[in-house]
């Protein structure tokens, strides 16, 4: 049947960093659950949990049946997609109060991101997209989870190991940074706003790691916490800031047509939002919550947009894309794997 060639045409030429929809989808659920739209909520929590599931399980085909593809794709700093779609289910179910299962993510996510990581690092160039990022979003999406859990369950060595990943993420985002091509900021396909989003996450790790504190736990003294405070206020403020030039470099120069890669835009939307949200929750700044409610449902405009063009794609079996690269690269697998 031409629909379904049309849909295993669309599902072989998925590249690795596909998994930036479970992230977008995930962040959305988390972001809802915020505002209180509880039911919106879960149905995007269920979507990403479909998503991950169907990744999941192609990430394990192609580990058994297309080794070479994979240990292609694994150099890729989308691989590092797998790690962050899966904090980012797991931080959502433990806010639902699904711990056994949000540890069990957690154990995975931990188990793959070192070998992940090295990989990536070492096949870094010196320009390259949004994507070299994502090191540091899969560093910073085990802290929240991790920080999360930690409230959630009174975990005081869960605290500090989220602590550490909260640091190492900063630094990971500094040498990332060094690699970025700065001309993606207005030639990308999507992928160029996580170089604000890595940010927003870091900002969400910040203000998990102070809600986890408590009387119970007493983890940090008032300077460990003074200087936590402020680091996060920074963090999110230099995401605002990257958030309005993004924005500007996309009304200035528009790029409409859908690519897999737009879905690591609405990624960096939902954090912005989230991290927020959360920041005024732990800062005890309620005048955050309004514009963080705002940016929510920005996000999740974005997110319908990208699921629009997801699905004309699909219907259309072009792969990643049905504009162009958008910077200046065929779009597919061969180009995705080469960044």
């Amino acid at each position: 049947m031409p629909g379904i060639s049309a849909l295993r045409a669309w599902w072989t030429g998925r590249p690795s960093a596909a998994g930036a929809a479970v992230m977008a989808t995930g962040i959305v659920s988390i972001g809802l659950h915020l505002t209180g739209a509880e039911t919106l909520s879960r149905i995007a929590l269920g979507l990403a949990c479909a998503g991950w599931v169907a990744l999941g399980a192609d990430f394990v085909v192609r580990l058994v049946g297309q080794r070479r593809r994979w240990v292609a794709e694994a150099r890729s700093p989308g691989a590092l997609t797998a790690v962050a779609a899966t904090t980012v289910l797991g931080t959502r179910i433990s806010l639902l109060g699904g711990q056994t299962l949000a540890e069990a993510l957690l154990a995975l996510a931990a188990l793959l991101w070192p070998g992940l990581l090295l990989l990536v690092v070492r096949h870094w160039e010196r320009r390259m997209p949004g994507t070299v990022f994502l090191c540091c979003v899969a560093t910073q999406g085990l802290a929240v989870l991790a920080a999360t859990l930690a409230a959630a369950e009174t975990t005081a060595w869960l605290a500090h190991a989220a602590l550490v990943l909260f640091w190492l993420g900063l630094v990971l985002y500094g040498l990332a940074l060094a690699h970025f091509d700065r001309r993606q900021v207005v030639e990308g396909a999507g992928d160029h706003w996580i170089a604000g989003g890595t940010l927003s996450i870091s900002a969400l790790a910040g203000a998990k790691l102070l809600s986890a504190d408590s009387a119970r736990l007493y983890l940090w003294n008032d300077d460990d916490r003074g200087v936590l405070r402020d680091v996060t206020v920074a963090l999110l403020v230099l995401d605002l800031a990257w958030y309005v030039v993004l924005l500007a470099a996309e009304l200035a120069r528009p790029r409409p047509g859908y690519d897999v890669r737009r879905w690591a835009t609405v990624f960096p939307m939902g954090t912005t939002a989230a991290a927020m949200l959360s920041v005024a929750v732990a800062l005890d700044v309620d005048w955050l919550q309004g514009p963080g409610r705002v940016l929510v449902w920005v996000s999740v405009a974005a997110w319908l947009a990208a699921a629009a063009g997801a699905v004309l794609a699909a219907r259309a079996g072009t792969g990643t894309s049905t504009g162009g690269g958008g910077d200046g690269t065929t779009p597919g697998i061969t180009s995705t794997a080469r960044r």
